[in-house]
Formats: structure tokens, sequence, C-alpha cells
């Protein structure tokens, strides 16, 4: 029986009832909560990005709505740029086929689960109208005709059943299979691989099946009235528009023509792409030609359009369509395999010249349109979204509510990238109309991805466009030799991923890290320029085992130069030769995993590098990713983490500030029982999302190093015998840790943010151990002040807070998660820079830094920062820590800050100046005061609770008073799973705790009482990629990846959900359908045009029958009480669809106006023509006639 635990009883109350703890004089009344429940709704906005895995593909010509299906049964349907909808069959069965109901607003869709759908477009989210399900038969093609109501269904049998698409209900009128072919012949025909009518006799079905015979059915006789046979199977046959040949692709790669009335032989046989021999044998055989349309034109010859067909012999080259126009042959290479493709026509009527202009061609992971009317065939430029996918996405941000300023200036500088010769005509897809919503303000989503390129978005209302393009890996040299390769289990894939972002929008500096423990800031300018040699600085973060005897003994020692590594070192894999990266008994050691390109590098207008920092290997072991980051304009600072510790930076003057280790951290104040752990192993595992080391790589004498990476440390062995009691006792302690390997799937992958597709094997572990010891550097100051910052360690930390620690702290995992020992392994992974109270005693806020790690964690740091102008150039920022201590249960995830009126307070940042200005305004910017855009609070608020610190982990979230430092609220959000993402954003002007669980679950919190407001079973974590891209933002909206090439958006704002049916385009519009061909007066009088048919004469009930209950079963569609209740809301909708119904009516009321006009006109020349007669027979005798 399990054990009653009254204390778990007790936390679940007072989470429940959000209970407050150590409340100073019920501060907490005077904030008005404005947040309510309803306030809150969760609901999908739109998707972007490219279809993933596409099946099938159809295009509505009139409409001009293009519809793209998927093996997983989603739906896209894109019309003009900033027209898109997503929609999915409940079944998710692979969509093999489509086909519109054109300018009828609907489209049909046909399943792999032998199942057939139809969708109405009428409205703005589609919904299902009918559904047939065939239980006996396999579909494999589909076909509707023009302006028809009966739907054609070929099986895997042969046989071909019809549908009539308003009722959808089967007809009794059957094709067997059996009749259609030969009655001598004995084999089964196969598969029906193609259906469609004679363009000029609709009463003749050309049937195409896969054994290669083809047949030509007369409706109303019920009989074949042709049958022509080839020796090698059918994929797909194509009319001439004129109704007398048809030509059919093979899968030797052969095309034959047909004449309809010649079945006994094709008129003629063509192999695109095989070898003609010489004496005129067969050509050799080629791959199938999966696809083959043909199109007429009135000035020329006609087009043909095929797929595949390649020979055998062009191993390794790219799939190909290829366009053949008359003699000229043009084979296009594509990226990746083609799914399907189209042409597109001037004319929707297939008995009319139909005059192609563009091809849509489907590829796995792309959308190309060809223009056919421009010599070469340039491509059009494509402005939908289709480019996310491009590298795989590693890492996500989004930001709502940026700076007016700031798409414009993006958009300027990536105007400057677009490729050149593209199409000059305008997007063919161009249907449906734009949101009429009122959503204004910018939204800004940033993307990293694999190949090390930072992609920035444009999301806003609802749309989304690329604005500019950033290449990280241009900073590094990308050579390599293969035969120089370490000898490492590192691997190579993807060294420049990007793993984090950091972006301050207002001051518009950029700060990412990559899997290869590098990080590279970059300043935004809108001008050219070129730097002669990038800034680089190597930090060495790590411990080391083993560390280098001095005659001191126990004293801090120094960091060994390259080359002088201590010969107790056990061996490591043995790196490159190289003078500057390697000791002299092969270990590899201050050797950074990327090498940064030593010649000068030209800087477009955009983000350019400022800074590039790098963790380097310590004797043989490489550094260890990097878990956090962050980056404060204000401060002129970037700080870093990973499993080893910490190193705060100094980017304006390229100096590192602090580097230290995670327990020298902690001081003599450790409050974990940390044990000794197993020796480590000295080969680094594979996979957990690292990346190669690239050859060893030499630094260049004249880039900045870190006095931390090699011989130049200021902080010498003499400087090291004065370091404080507590270092020493730290240093000894530390000795006693060997090094160890740890595997932690499940918690360590979601912190690292690893790109999983490109490494699925997380399960490979992850690697984490302490740094050694704490070192400094300040430029331009002696090693005195150094000294100094040191002593004043012990006195700062002597008393740390511990008043709001958790006394039920626990490490507990639900059992789907492996669990992790407290008193081991330990990382940073949450920073917060702000200006705040950083002790209990301050009477002011100060710049800080808060800094969140693996084990709940919460440590301050202290800024002293020089005055602004030139003293900040030249004067070290001083790192202190305050000693303050702040414990939860579970890994720090977020902090953020509350005034007294419970306002979010930003940390201060610098507004945006053009940093490549002349020199006199640079020199005039330098010694301007800064201006931060935040600033501290107004002296005339108390100073007793000034600020509330919110802190949220994966398990809990906490509301600190500061300077008191009591938390006067505490709230448990989830005890079975743990919270993946946690931001705190502004919504209604008020601000709320979003949180994301591993189960699934979205909540939203009050602040700052951590009041539930939301909770919803949204999506269960099925996939590494949403943990690591999974982000909210402000005013109730947040996005995922939800596949490798699609983005998520939705909203959990209540407005919003309500707003949803106006800010979402149309897809259908009142489009008039183009005139009919004329038959012209020959054709008439003599009977050679189209020939109409009464199908509902043939297929209805009257004369063809009930089909078989059990062939098919009829499923009615949600989509007309749904698609009605969503399109009842909002007025502006309301307004449009009265609007639409008004065109209609006028267009139908138009339309009876102008044929009782013509009856009118035809009655009067009739009556004209019978009085003329009358007159003229009026005196004539019988005999005269």
């Amino acid at each position: 029986m399990k054990k009653f635990n009254i204390r778990k009883v007790l936390d679940g109350l007072s989470s429940v009832s959000s209970s407050s703890s150590s409340q100073p004089g019920n501060r907490d009344n005077d904030i008005q909560e404005t947040l309510q429940s309803e306030h809150f709704q969760l609901c999908k906005t739109v998707r972007h990005g490219f279809p993933y895995q596409p099946s099938a593909m159809a295009f509505d010509p009139v409409q001009k709505i293009l519809a793209i299906g998927t093996q997983n049964g989603s739906l896209r349907l894109f019309g003009r740029p900033g027209v898109e909808c997503y929609c999915q069959h409940d079944n998710g069965a692979a969509v093999i086929q489509l086909q519109f109901l054109i300018n009828e607003g609907a489209l049909v869709s046909a399943l792999a689960d032998d199942s057939i759908h139809l969708w109405n477009l009428r409205q703005k989210r589609p919904a299902i109208l009918h559904s047939l399900k065939f239980n006996r038969e396999r579909i494999t093609f589909c076909h509707l005709p023009f302006q028809s109501k009966w739907f054609y269904v070929g099986t895997e049998r042969g046989n071909i059943h019809i549908v009539n698409v308003e009722s959808f209900t089967l007809s009794g009128y059957v094709i067997m299979w059996n009749k259609a072919i030969e009655l001598s012949s004995k084999a089964h025909p196969g598969p029906v691989v193609h259906i469609s009518d004679n363009p000029i006799d609709e009463g003749k079905l050309l049937i195409g099946f896969e054994s290669g015979t083809v047949v030509l059915w007369d409706l109303k006789s019920k009989k074949a009235d042709y049958r022509y046979t080839y020796d090698e199977a059918i994929h797909s046959v194509a009319w001439h528009h004129e109704g007398k040949q048809f030509i059919c692709s093979h899968s030797d790669g052969s095309l034959t023509i047909w004449n309809v009335r010649s079945p006994a032989k094709s008129a003629q046989i063509i192999t695109p792409h095989g070898k003609q021999p010489k004496d005129g044998k067969k050509p050799e055989p080629c791959k199938p030609i999966l696809k083959v349309e043909y199109k007429t034109t009135r000035a020329g010859d006609p087009f043909m359009v095929l797929s595949g067909g390649l020979s055998y012999d062009t191993v390794g080259r790219r799939p190909c369509l290829t366009v053949m126009h008359g003699k000229s042959t043009a084979v296009l290479e594509m990226d990746y395999p083609i799914v399907d493709f189209l042409t597109l026509c001037e004319t929707p009527y297939p008995n009319d010249v139909q005059e192609p202009y563009a091809v849509v061609v489907l590829l796995e992971k792309d959308l190309v349109v060809i223009d056919l009317a421009q010599n070469g065939y340039p491509i059009f430029e494509n402005p939908y979204p289709l480019s996310i996918h491009e590298s795989p996405v590693t890492c996500c941000e989004y930001f709502a509510d940026c700076p007016v300023d700031l798409i414009p200036a993006l958009y300027s500088v990536g105007s400057r990238q677009k490729r050149q010769g593209y199409s000059k005509k305008e997007w063919p897809i161009s249907g449906g109309n734009w949101g009429l919503g009122s959503q204004s303000y910018p939204e800004i989503i940033i993307t990293g991805h694999a190949d090390g390129s930072v992609k920035f978005w444009d999301a806003s209302a609802m749309m989304l466009q690329v604005l500019y393009k950033l290449k990280t890996a241009k900073v590094f040299d990308k050579s390599r030799n293969k035969d120089d390769k370490p000898n490492t289990d590192i691997v190579d894939e993807d060294p420049f991923a990007i793993q984090i972002l950091s972006w301050c929008p207002e001051s518009r500096m950029l700060c990412v890290a990559g899997v290869s423990a590098h990080v590279i800031i970059y300043k935004f300018s809108k001008q050219e320029g070129a730097t002669e040699v990038v800034q680089l600085l190597e930090v060495r973060l790590q411990y080391e085992l083993n560390d280098v005897e001095s005659p001191e003994g126990d004293q801090v020692p120094s960091l060994p130069t390259p080359g002088a590594t201590s010969s107790s070192q056990p061996p490591a894999p043995q790196s490159q030769p190289s003078t500057s990266s390697s000791s002299s008994d092969g270990i590899r050691d201050n050797v950074p995993c990327l090498k940064v390109r030593s010649t000068p590098l030209k800087q477009s207008a955009g983000y350019q590098v400022e800074l590039v920092i790098q963790l380097v290997w310590v004797s043989g072991e490489p550094p260890q990713q990097i878990t956090s980051l962050g980056v404060n304009s204000s401060c002129g600072l970037v700080v870093f983490g990973n499993s080893n510790g910490l190193a705060i930076v100094d980017y304006l003057q390229k100096t590192v500030l602090l580097n230290r280790g995670i327990i020298e951290l902690y001081g003599s104040n450790d409050p974990y029982q940390r044990q000794p752990r197993s020796p480590r192993k000295t080969r680094q595992p594979s996979g957990a999302g690292l990346c190669d080391i690239n050859e060893g790589s030499t630094t260049s004498e004249d880039r900045c190093k870190s006095p931390t990476s090699g011989s130049t440390s200021p902080c010498n062995s003499d400087d090291d015998q004065k370091v404080p009691n507590f270092l020493e006792r730290v240093k000894t302690k530390s000795r006693m840790f060997s090094k160890t390997i740890v595997y932690d799937l499940a918690k360590m992958s979601r912190k690292l943010s690893l790109p999983t597709e490109l490494k699925p094997d997380l399960d490979k572990g992850l690697r984490h151990r302490h740094s050694h010891l704490f070192k400094k550097h300040f430029s331009n100051v002696d090693v005195q002040k150094a000294k100094v910052q040191k002593e004043e360690m012990p006195r700062t930390r002597s008393s740390p807070n511990f008043n709001i620690r958790d006394n039920s702290f626990s490490r507990s995992r639900s059992s789907s998660v492996t669990s992790i020992d407290k008193e081991s392994q330990e990382a940073i992974t949450s920073f917060q820079f702000c200006e705040t109270f950083t002790r209990k005693t301050d009477s002011a806020a100060a710049p800080s830094l808060w800094v969140g790690t693996t084990l709940g964690t919460v440590l301050v740091f202290v800024l002293n920062l020089p005055p602004a102008g030139e003293q900040r150039l030249l004067q070290p920022v001083i790192v202190l820590p305050s000693g303050t201590l702040i414990r939860l249960k579970g890994a720090i995830l977020r902090m953020s800050f509350l005034d007294s009126t419970g306002a979010l307070y930003p940390p201060a940042c610098e507004p945006w100046r053009e940093p490549n200005a002349p020199n006199d305004k640079d020199e005039k910017d330098r010694l301007r005061k800064r201006r931060p855009v935040s600033v501290s609070p107004s002296a005339s608020q108390e100073i007793s609770e000034n600020q509330y610190a919110v802190i949220c982990s994966e398990k809990q979230a906490k509301v600190i008073a500061l300077p008191s430092q009591n938390c006067i609220y505490k709230h448990n959000i989830t005890e079975t799973s743990f919270v993946l993402r946690a931001d705190m954003v502004q919504m209604n002007n008020s601000i709320c705790l979003a949180c994301f669980c591993a189960n699934g679950h979205i909540m939203t919190l009050s602040l700052p009482s951590l009041r539930p407001l939301l909770d919803v079973n949204y999506l269960p974590l099925t996939d590494m990629r949403i943990a690591r891209t999974f982000c909210f933002t402000n005013n109730g909206q947040a996005l995922y990846l939800v596949s490798p090439t699609e983005m998520q958006r939705i909203t959990y704002s209540q407005d919003m959900c309500e707003n949803l049916q106006e800010m979402l385009g149309e897809l259908f519009t009142p489009v008039e359908t183009p005139e009919a061909p004329n038959r012209g007066f020959f054709k008439g009088l003599f009977g050679g045009g189209a020939q109409s048919l009464d199908r509902e004469e043939l297929f209805g009930e009257s004369v063809a029958g009930k089909a078989s209950r059990s062939l098919a079963q009829h499923i009615p569609g949600p989509g007309g009480i749904e698609g009605m209740k969503g399109a009842a809301s909002g007025v502006v909708g309301d307004l449009a669809r009265a609007r639409i119904a008004l065109d209609e009516r006028g267009q139908k009321l138009g339309e009876l106006d102008e044929r009782t006009a013509a009856m009118m006109a035809s009655a009067e020349s009739f009556s004209k023509h019978a009085h003329d007669m009358m007159l003229k027979c009026k005196d004539k005798k019988w005999y005269q006639f």
C-alpha cells in the first residue's frame, strides 16, 4: 500500500490556493491583477513553411488556388502571397490525389485508406462536408470532369465507380474491368492508372490500365469502342485538346502517341532521353516517365512536359523535368525528387487551345514554378515562406511588439541579398483575399539553423516573410584535411549549427552560441564594412585533473602554456601537428574546436561580427557545449555557461571579466553534499549534439586572447600565492574529484537545445564536469586590482541567504525521465540582467546578473560599471558576488522582475546607433552619455519592497520580494512532469507566466500571485523538435516547429481567438467562369464540336439503380455546422459574407437577365422571319410551292 504523505497534501493545498509565505506587510494587496481565466483560450492560428512529405497536388485555374496533400493526411492551400490555409484529415492517412471542383469553392481528396472527402473552401477554415469510405476495393485514380457533379473512382481491381459529389452517394453504374478489356484476354489488366473523358465528347471515357492497355469506353452503350495495347506498363495518359490523339508514358522511358480511330498501332513512339541506334533498332530502355502532359498553343508547336525518363547510365544525376517544345528539348534539373507537376493554362476547358504559361513542380522539399513564356524557362521568385527548412532548424525565438523601425531596417539590408535571374512576371498563384484583422504590431521570428545561418522573419498580421539571412559560418575557416583529422569520438556533422540565440531588439545586438562551443557577437549596421582581423577570445572553461604541481604546494597553480602540459596527464587522442595546439607528448591543449579565418572579412550591411569567443580544449579534453547565453547592451556584457562553469565577457573592451567553475560560484557555502565521482574516460562520447573538432587550428598572435587561455595570463604563480584561503579550500576540495561522464538523455538534451534531427542518438549522453579555478582579467588594469577583487569574495559570500530555501527540495522525476543525482551534475541554465536589489541591506538598485543552474539554484552577481563615455572603454567592469542564494525545485528556466505596481521590469538596454558612422560623429556618440531604454524605479517609490523577482523552474515558480528576499508566493507547477519552456509575457496590459510542460499541458499563471489561469492538455511531447523550438511571446502568441519543414503558430488569448476569423484570409472569391470556346459555324453545322452528355440520365438512380451498400459507407462531415459556427463570428466577417452573397446573387441575376434578353431577341427574330414568310407565301397558289 502506498504510504500517505501529509507534506504533499499540504504542498498541494498551498499550490492551489497560491498561499503566500513570509508576506511582509501585505504588500501584495497593493497590486491589482486584471487577468482572469476568461481572458485565455487556446487555439491554432496559422501554419507556415513547406508541407512536410508532400504526396499530391491540384490547381484551380479559375480561382487560382493551389492545394498540396501530404503523407500524414494534411492539406495546405495557397492563394496569393499571405493567403494560406491548413487543414487535416482526422485519420491521418496519406493523400494520394486531389481534385478541385473548379470555381465551385470545393475540393475532393482521395486517401490511401480508400476514402474520399469533399471539402468546403467557401469558409475561412475549410471543413469536410461528406466522406465516402470504400470497403472492398482500393482507390488508385480519380477524375472529375470540368463542370460535372459525377466523380469517377478507379480501383486496384480495375473497376470504375461513379460518385455524385453533391450527395456523395454511389451510382449503380459501374464499369467492370472484364467488360472493358478484350474477351479473349486471359490476364487481368491491372489497377486503373488513368481516367479522363474525351475533350470533345463527354460520352467517351479513356481508361488506362497499368499493364499497358488503354480502353475508350462509350458511356451510353456501356461498351468499349477501341482498345489500345502496348507491351510496357503505363504511368500516365494525356489528351490533345481536339480529342483526336492522346499520349501515354511508359515504364521503359518511352512515349506513345495514338490516333483515337487507329487502335492497332501507335502513330509515333518517342524515347526523349534514349540513345538512338544507327541500325534502326529500338532505343535503349530508360527510367520510367512517371507523368506526361500535352498542351497546345495557338501560334506554335505544342508543349510536352514530362518527369523521369532519364537514361540509366546517368548515375548520380539530379531529378529532371523535361520540356519538349517543337524541336527543342530542355532538361531542367531539380534539387529534390519530383513528387508531381501541373501545367498551368489560360483556359479551364479541356476542348480549347490550352496556351500553357507555367509549370508548377512539387518537389519533396520545395515548390518550383517555371515560366514557359520566356526563353530559358526561368523560375518565378517564390513569395511563400517555404524555405524554413533550407537548413534544418535547430533553435527558434519569437518577438512580438518589436520597435517599429526594426522590420524596415532588416528588410532594407535583406533586400540586397536577393538572387537575380527570376522571371519578371507576377506570381501565377494569386487567388483569395487577405484578412481584415486589426492586428498591427510588429512581430519577428528568428530561426537558427544547422549550417550556422540565422534567419529573421517578419511574422506580422498572420503572415511570414523572410527579412534577412545571416551566415555565421563565414567567420570560420571551412577548409578541412581528412588526413589530419583528430582521432576523437566527436562527430563532425554540422559544426557550425546554432544552439542558442540571444537578441536585444532595442539595441539590435545579436549573440549566437554554436555546437562547437563558440559564441559570436554581432552588431547591426546599415553600411558595409571590412574587418582585417576577426577579434577572438579563447576561454579555458574546464576543470583540470592532475593540475601542474608548483613548489608552493596547495596554492592555485598557473595555467599551463601550450606545449607545456604535465606529463602525468592520461593519454588522449592525438591531434594534428600544431605548434600552438598540442603539447610535447601529443595531448591537445588550448585548441578551439573551429579555426577562425585569418584573412580579411568583408562585412555586408546588416549584422557584422564584433567578437568571436571560443572555448578551448584542456589537457586532451574537448570543451562542453554552451547551455545558456545572455547579452546586455546597456552593460556591454555577454555571459554564457555550460556544465563546467560560467564566463562573463566585456565585448566593448574585448576582455574576459569572469571565468570560473560551478563549484567556485558557491565558494565555501556550497549547499550540496558533493561526493567524489568515478574516474573519467579520456574519450568524448559521440552524439548528444556535439560537433566535430576541426583540425588543430593555430591562433594568430595579433588576436585578442583570454588571459585564461595561455601564457599571456596576468594571473601567474606569484599572484596565485595571495589568493584567499577559501579559494585554497575550494581547490583542495576540487582535487578530490576525479573526472566522469554523465549520461542524462531527457533532462540535459532539452536544456542544451540540441539539433536532434541531425543527431538523434541523444541517449549517448552528455558529459558534465567542473571547471578549473576562478581566473579574471581586466583590460588596462594592473594585477593588484584583480587581487583586491578576489580578496573581497570571502567577505561578500560569508553569509549567504538561505531563508527562502525550499525544505521539500527533491529531484523526483516521472518514470519516463531519467533521474539525476542532485549531488553531482550541475550546469548553468539561465541568465537575467537587471537593475535590482542584490542584498537584503541594499537601499538602491544596481546592475546585477542573476544566474540559474540545473539544481535549482539562483546566484546573484553585482556589476560595478564605470562611467559612460570614454571611461567605459578604459576602466574595468567589476563583477562581485552578492552572497544571495535562492533555491527552487528543478532546473531554473526563466527569471524576470516586476516593479512595485506589478509591471514587467525589463533589463536596461542601449538604443541602437549606427556603428559605422563617420569618425567625428562616432566620437561624439562615444562621449555621449548612455541613455538606457529602461531605467531604474523612481526614488519616490518605497525602498522597502521596490521589486519582485519572478523565478520559474521546471517544477515550480516563486515570487521573491526585494530587497527583503522574502518568498511571498510559491506555486508547484507540476508534480508528474516538468516544464520545458517558461516565459513572462505581456497580455491585455498585464503580465502573466506562460509554461509548456513535457506532458503537453500549456499553462498560464497570474503575476505576482501565481494564480492558475489556463491549463490545457494541448500537445503531448512526441518529438524533441517541439521541446527545442517552443516559445511564448507577448500578446498571447506562441509557436513551435510541428515538423522539420513547418512552423505552427498558436494563441492563448481569448480576444485573438474571437477575432481569428477576421484575421484569416479567404480562399474562395466570386469569379466568373470564362466563356466556353466558340464552336465555329462549320463545326456547329456539321457536328464537329464538343458533344454534351446528360450524365444525370446515365448515372442517376432512376436509370442506373442503387449501388451495393457494402461497397462503400457514407459518412456525413462536420463541415456544415462547424463551418457556419466559425463563419458566424465577427461583424466584419458578416459584412464580407453579405457582400459575397450579394455579389453572387447579382451575378446570377445578371446571367438571368442576359438569358432573358437573348430569348426575347430570339423570339423577335423568329416572329420577324415567320411574318416575312407569311407575306411571301400569301398570294402564291398551291402549285407554285
